[in-house]
């Protein structure tokens, strides 16, 4: 996890407690997170949203940043909606926070699935390393990527944010080498897969695909606005290639009903009532 080694040893070696590490994330974040925080004993700080913010507020988020956070995770691409968080807003404000504290809390960026999209769809935004305190950054290959389940990549900024105590060395195979991973043998299957994805399609094949996905996903938007649907998600490449919808009043049905009666003609749509995380 992000920083919290580095944050963690600071701490110690000036004296101070650094038994209770907190990592500040928006409420929409995909489980792994819960439970990564959860298993390695890390304080989860939330920002919850509402109605009118569907996403991680910047603001808020930087407001919950104190000496124990080890990091601060941003989206892009949300679970629930495909919304990018804003990663420069919260980096700028996250620079002043750092100075005026004397904090050195730097930014991870969930790029699961806007990794393999945004560059594609819209080059101008700027939530990478071109932001000084994003740190490292992950993407997923199975989803966006086009490789089946079971392939993600992280991306460390340099060397020097991933600290030395989780590299362990290793030489039973006939060579020296450095191992970052919690098991040791695993299929490289997925790893070619992508590989052979990347060489094949190159950043036009895959600007060709984004960019379909993105027109196909704005017109099912239109239209279900036109029957009547409030529209959650983004378009025109502001977000993920995907439309996230409600109903706009109560109705004598729900969306639950919708993807039941969908889930019958084949068409696998989620529904889902997250009202827990908006209103806590």
């Amino acid at each position: 996890m992000i920083g919290s080694y580095n944050t963690s040893n600071k701490r110690k070696a000036e004296g101070k407690d650094y038994s209770k590490p907190n990592i500040v994330m928006g409420a929409n974040v995909q489980v792994c997170w819960e439970k990564a925080a959860r298993y390695l004993e890390v304080e989860e700080a939330y920002v919850y949203c509402d109605e009118n913010n569907l996403i991680m507020d910047p603001q808020k988020a930087v407001d919950l940043v104190n000496e124990n956070t080890i990091g601060v995770c941003a989206i892009l691409g949300s679970t629930y909606t495909g919304h990018y968080e804003d990663v420069k807003s919260l980096n700028d404000l996250l620079k002043k926070k750092n100075a005026k504290m004397g904090l050195d809390v730097m930014i991870h960026v969930d790029a699961a699935s806007g990794g393999f999209v945004a560059p594609f769809v819209n080059p101008k935004l700027v939530w990478d390393f071109r932001l000084e305190l994003v740190a490292s950054i992950n993407t997923s290959g199975h989803k966006y990527g086009m490789v089946y389940a079971g392939v993600g990549w992280a991306i460390w900024r340099s060397p020097e944010y991933l600290p030395k105590e989780l590299v362990f060395n290793i030489n039973y195979l006939g060579a020296d080498q450095a191992s970052f991973t919690l098991n040791f043998s695993k299929s490289a299957s997925q790893v070619i897969a992508q590989y052979y994805v990347l060489i094949r399609l190159g950043r036009s094949g895959f600007k060709k695909i984004m960019d379909n996905l993105t027109i196909h996903a704005d017109y099912l938007a239109e239209q279900l606005a036109k029957h009547g649907f409030k529209i959650l998600s983004e378009s025109k490449g502001k977000g993920l290639p995907l439309v996230a919808f409600c109903l706009q009043s109560p109705q004598h049905f729900t969306e639950f009903d919708i993807a039941s009666h969908l889930r019958s003609r084949g068409w696998i749509i989620p529904a889902y009532v997250d009202t827990v995380r908006c209103s806590r």
